[in-house]
């Protein structure tokens, strides 16, 4: 019965230093700010800062966007019709095909310098001068 009592006054006495502790913490981190402000000034102050655009948005902390637009200033019909007449003239690159880096390139080409190409391997794959799938010198070996 002696060692629960003995028990039960350690606890008491490390709970009384622990909160000791903790309060003299919180009134000592910042004696020069002086007493926190009410909640309805903070309110009013991030209220304040949501109206002139100072707020960083939620999600990633960037900070928020200048006012300029990066809209286009075409409209849909004008952009539509630009496409229309590139397509008309066989400058467009077809989905997938194209590579960033040769965007210049491949526009004055057109979409169907390709075929060529086709023909060419097209006609290797009869005569038998291209390698089988899997035959290569990099094919696993069995």
């Amino acid at each position: 019965m002696k060692t629960k009592n003995a028990l039960t006054l350690i606890a008491a006495v490390s709970t009384a230093l622990f909160a000791q502790a903790t309060l003299a913490q919180s009134t000592m981190a910042n004696p020069a700010s002086g007493p926190t402000p009410a909640r309805a000034e903070v309110k009013a102050e991030t209220r304040a800062a949501a109206q002139t655009g100072q707020l960083t948005p939620a999600g990633q902390g960037v900070k928020p966007k200048d006012s300029t637009s990066t809209m286009s200033t075409k409209g849909m019909s004008d952009t539509r019709s630009e496409t229309q007449e590139t397509a008309k003239e066989g400058k467009l690159t077809p989905a997938g095909q194209g590579n960033p880096a040769d965007m210049n390139a491949a526009s004055a080409v057109g979409p169907r310098a390709h075929m060529g190409h086709k023909a060419k391997t097209k006609a290797e794959m009869k005569s038998g001068q291209t390698i089988p799938a899997g035959e290569g010198p990099d094919s696993p070996k069995k």
